[in-house]
């Protein structure tokens, strides 16, 4: 007696509604990280210290990909609901996938942060503003209630073992810190006096929210390095989810300093623009030194035979969080140093994207990542 790996197959005709549209069956939150991968860098792209002839034109064709993404998915997700309520109800109660709710509104607001960055010009300043204050709106609605839901999930429906620990488990908690992030875009566009505080607050509000969440998980996920050993060779590209919230929260004090001078009155102003430096340069530091230990452990997964998985997008987004806020602190600082370090993570940025996106889209076409699970199936061998 053998057993064999086999997909299970379904004749349309036979189901009831619930399983029609069987492509959209397996198709997790976690394709959204795709979304917020192609449109950091649109957004990264634009804000960089060094601009390059027809730079600024290709972030807003990248731009304009990352928003045809974001509706094609949210259509995708939307029919997966519909047709799929069981999968969706499964991929909650599932430790391994419920966290990646959290890119939902991280989608959302990464395209809603590249309408007003580089949107703009091509659909016009009222246009954007407009699109990005829904996007804002819903994103960070979303991602508080992710900061909320997934930890409680986990606490009172997850079954989790402490070998299971790991960086995916950062996405619910890093969402507020987008909003943090994109949220100093809509300042200027308020009317003056108590909106703008207002907004500057809250995102300030929402900088602490998701820094202490990190902070209380962080241990969790290096603990679980030391005591269990390397990451699954599958796995290992989310190592690099640790650079988001280190790299966004760069970037948020640095975006929030920019408009603190309008929104709000002295020493506060003075006081935030000097936190945005204080704060940014040593967090920076951590990441770079976070972001030498995950390649190091890159490099031995791909020696040890690592294939291709939608894990490799995590190899996107966290890296422009750090390119956005190391052009943040060469602007805040003027040091070139800053400058070039924000060029270099940007291409490999840019070349992380190529490689995820090459493989998705060979991978969509042969039918392989939206294909169900393999189950076995015994056999009779004589």
């Amino acid at each position: 007696m053998a057993t064999t790996l086999v997909r299970p197959r379904t004749t349309m005709s036979r189901l009831p509604a619930a399983h029609k549209a069987p492509a959209l069956r397996h198709l997790g939150p976690n394709w959204y990280a795709s979304v917020m991968g192609t449109a950091i860098i649109a957004n990264a792209g634009a804000t960089l210290p060094y601009q390059l002839p027809g730079q600024r034109v290709a972030c807003q064709l990248v731009w304009a990909l990352s928003a045809v993404l974001l509706a094609v998915l949210l259509t995708a997700r939307a029919g997966h609901w519909l047709h799929h309520r069981d999968q969706a109800r499964a991929h909650l109660l599932d430790p391994a996938v419920a966290p990646f709710y959290g890119c939902l509104s991280m989608a959302l607001l990464a395209v809603g942060g590249g309408t007003l960055i580089v949107g703009k010009d091509l659909i016009g300043s009222g246009a954007a503003v407009a699109v990005d204050a829904v996007l804002f709106t819903a994103g960070t609605v979303i991602g508080l209630a992710m900061a909320v839901v997934v930890p409680y999930l986990m606490v009172v429906r997850h079954k989790i073992d402490p070998r299971q620990a790991g960086p995916v488990w950062l996405l619910p908690l890093v969402a507020p810190m987008v909003s943090a992030a994109l949220g100093p875009l809509l300042i200027p566009h308020l009317p003056a006096g108590q909106p703008r505080e207002t907004l500057l607050l809250a995102c300030y509000a929402m900088f602490g929210i998701s820094l202490l969440a990190t902070l209380l998980m962080l241990p969790l996920i290096f603990g679980r390095l030391l005591v269990s050993g390397p990451l699954p060779l599958a796995l290992t590209p989310t190592l690099f989810l640790v650079l988001g919230p280190l790299g966004q929260s760069t970037t948020a004090v640095n975006q929030l300093a920019d408009v603190t001078h309008q929104s709000i009155g002295a020493p506060y102003a003075g006081a935030l623009s000097a936190f945005a430096v204080v704060y940014g340069v040593p967090v920076m530091g951590f990441a770079l030194l976070w972001l030498a230990l995950a390649t190091a452990m890159l490099v031995r997964a791909a020696r040890n035979g690592m294939g291709f998985a939608m894990t490799w997008w995590a190899l996107t987004f966290p890296v422009g969080t750090c390119v956005t806020g190391a052009a943040g602190l060469a602007h805040h600082t003027g040091l070139t140093a800053f400058a070039w370090l924000a060029t270099a993570l940007f291409l490999a940025l840019l070349t992380a994207w190529l490689l995820a996106a090459t493989h998705t889209l060979r991978g969509l076409f042969s039918g392989r990542l939206l294909a169900g699970p393999y189950v076995h199936v015994a056999t009779s061998s004589a």
